[in-house]
């Protein structure tokens, strides 16, 4: 039975998390840690997890978390960094849900994120954790770096297309769309329901965060820099993400559907839909699942993708577990396997 730590669970991330591994065969939540709330029974402030998490919030502690086989890090960017090496150095294993170390590039970190990066050496040791890209090497890794919503919802989307060279790899589109929670548990104006609520609108048109993980990930796919616009945007809706992908092709192409079908065939948790389908967000509300459809309108040179998945689970906590799975040794699809909330 692994032994796991939480840093920083208060939020949706968190709840998410604290909800999966609870029913985990495998795992034993050992601590929970947050200074906000630190004393409070996580059953005080989350009741839908009454009779499953008898723990209670506490100070963070290296000592109670070097106890820990595996720490996951739910907080904000710029705690990991300072946290994980002692960790790591006590031989316990860590998965960051934030973007301390996604990006390969600390200074296109720093310009991003605004902070200095303290732990340049963990930069190059941490594994991308996106497993249908980084399988192997996340199995052997001690420091994994879980990637964005939206980043795993648009690059799973164009992994296909971007490893079988039959797309311009350099006007790639991704118009995305999620819903409120991807915003996290604080109050802001701008996700208050009467804010949101019957509503639509884009956000980081002009540079999102998420911009540069996503050209690291096809990147790393398809062998080669690929230029991407990638537009977010608000939807009136509290989980899920809906990414429409646009590709032009390059040359001549072959079966789309099969090559969808092909890449994905032994993936647990990426469902390609037979042809003319589209896939919706409430198809994977709650699950560990990418669903997609590929369509090439009328016959001609572009691409359509049509990716969705529920940013809470596949594209946060969810996936975040799947690594754990891999790390391990366990199956992969273990504590994670549930099927969606329909309606």
């Amino acid at each position: 039975m692994l032994k796991v730590g939480i840093v920083g669970g208060t939020g949706y991330t968190g709840v998410e998390l604290l909800r999966i591994l609870a029913a985990h065969p495998e795992a034993q939540l050992q601590v929970i840690t947050s200074r906000g709330e630190a004393g409070t029974p996580v059953a005080g402030l989350f009741p839908n997890l009454r009779g499953h998490v008898d723990l209670a919030f506490s100070e963070p502690n290296v000592e109670r978390l070097a106890e820990c086989d595996v720490v996951f890090f739910a907080t904000p960017h710029g705690v990991a960094m300072e946290s994980a090496g002692e960790l790591l150095g006590r031989g316990v294993r860590v998965i960051d849900l934030g973007a301390d170390f996604r990006l390969k590039d600390v200074p296109e970190w720093e310009r991003w994120y605004g902070l200095e990066h303290s732990r340049r050496d963990l930069v190059e040791e941490a594994v991308y954790g996106l497993p249908e890209l980084n399988r192997a090497a996340i199995r052997e890794a001690r420091l994994v770096a879980n990637p964005g919503c939206h980043v795993t919802t648009v690059s799973l989307g164009f992994l296909p297309l971007v490893q079988s060279g039959w797309v311009d790899r350099a006007s790639l589109v991704a118009d995305s769309k999620s819903g409120a929670s991807g915003a996290g548990r604080k109050a802001a104006v701008p996700t208050l329901l009467a804010e949101a609520g019957e509503s639509f609108k884009a956000y980081g048109v002009t540079g999102h965060r998420h911009l540069p993980e996503i050209r690291q990930t096809l990147a790393t796919a398809g062998g080669a820099e690929v230029g991407l616009t990638f537009i977010p945007h608000l939807v009136p809706m509290t989980r899920g993400i809906e990414a429409t992908l646009y590709a032009r092709i390059d040359g001549d192409a072959g079966d789309l559907q099969a090559l969808f079908e092909s890449t994905y065939a032994d993936e647990p948790f990426v469902d390609v839909m037979p042809p003319g389908s589209i896939p919706e967000t409430r198809n994977v509300r709650g699950a560990n699942t990418c669903q997609m459809a590929v369509h090439r309108p009328g016959g001609g040179d572009t691409v359509v993708v049509l990716s969705v998945l529920d940013n809470l689970v596949k594209g946060a906590a969810g996936q975040a577990v799947q690594n754990m799975n891999i790390m391990f040794g366990l199956e992969e699809t273990a504590g994670i396997d549930g099927i969606a909330l329909l309606p």
